[in-house]
């Protein structure tokens, strides 16, 4: 059963069609991606599931619920905004205080949410210090749990790992991963195509407003990334692959096919060493290139 349903959602900012006819449904327990790069419309989308923006037409169904603007509906939503929404000046166990006490926690169930909070995050030890003298990774931490602190069902993740070191990007992952095992449906935006293969047991690919294709990764990968390319070196053009099509370039055979294995028989009974064989399998940024023609890094 769907936890979330989005249809036919559109929003304009004057004469910017930011998002255009976007559908998807969210089943519950998963991890849900939206892929595209910026620009796409993915926070905008992110806006309206929350009830942060009106759509201009569609619908957001949370939970059988269609308002996401209704308090009681928006406390069954946890968002970790892709601008940090983090007050500098307060400590990490003030911030997370602050946000639990907008859910409504109070007392000691606010005082055990902050601690599993700090644990989670791994912040226990920063508990005391001031939220601006905390590394970009984080606040990045911070800003995921101060999302977490009412135990919500759906978890929105508007680019939670923008401008953090590659340790810090490991450890939102675990956390991510660590709630996905607990059960959470999670949506998830990226622009980074491994983040969206590690993560996500459906993708959306985004792009102008639209969604141009949605499946499991290998689903997206089968349909939409074209064969597998096989490259050889040799040390000179065999002249036996003079008529066995595919391309030669700097003394490499390249063939796009879908039995690789016959292309490697035919290297091999050509009468000439092999210096290099790669077999290139598409991937999640092929599929993307395919179906828009330009990089997820736009």
């Amino acid at each position: 059963m769907s936890l979330l349903r989005v249809r036919d959602l559109r929003k304009t900012f004057g004469d910017r069609v930011a998002v255009d006819g976007v559908s998807f449904q969210v089943a519950r327990g998963e991890s849900f991606g939206l892929l595209g790069p910026n620009g796409a419309g993915k926070t905008t989308t992110i806006g309206m599931i929350v009830g942060a923006l009106r759509p201009d037409a569609g619908t957001v169904t949370v939970d059988g619920e269609d308002d996401p603007t209704r308090p009681s509906l928006r406390l069954r939503i946890g968002v970790a905004p892709q601008a940090l929404a983090l007050y500098q000046d307060l400590t990490a166990e003030e911030n997370l205080a602050f946000f639990g006490s907008l859910y409504g926690l109070s007392g000691a169930t606010l005082q055990e949410r902050v601690r599993w909070a700090l644990a989670f995050a791994g912040l226990e030890e920063r508990r005391r210090d001031l939220a601006r003298t905390f590394s970009g990774g984080m606040q990045r931490r911070l800003n995921l749990v101060c999302g977490l602190l009412h135990d919500p069902p759906l978890i929105l993740l508007d680019e939670p790992t923008v401008g953090v070191d590659p340790q810090s990007r490991n450890a939102i992952f675990e956390s991510i991963e660590a709630l996905k095992r607990d059960g959470r449906t999670i949506v998830y935006t990226t622009h980074y195509m491994e983040e969206a293969e590690r993560l996500c047991d459906r993708v959306a690919i985004m792009d102008h407003g639209r969604i141009l294709a949605l499946d499991t990764v290998a689903g997206l990968v089968r349909d939409h990334g074209g064969k597998p390319r096989v490259v050889i070196e040799f040390p000179e053009r065999p002249a036996t692959l003079a008529k066995a099509g595919g391309t030669w370039e700097d003394g490499q055979w390249r063939v796009e096919t879908d039995r690789p294995e016959e292309v490697l028989l035919q290297a091999v009974n050509a009468g000439q060493p092999l210096r290099h064989v790669a077999i290139d399998r598409a991937n999640l940024e092929a599929v993307f290139l395919h179906l828009t023609g330009r990089s997820l890094r736009d």
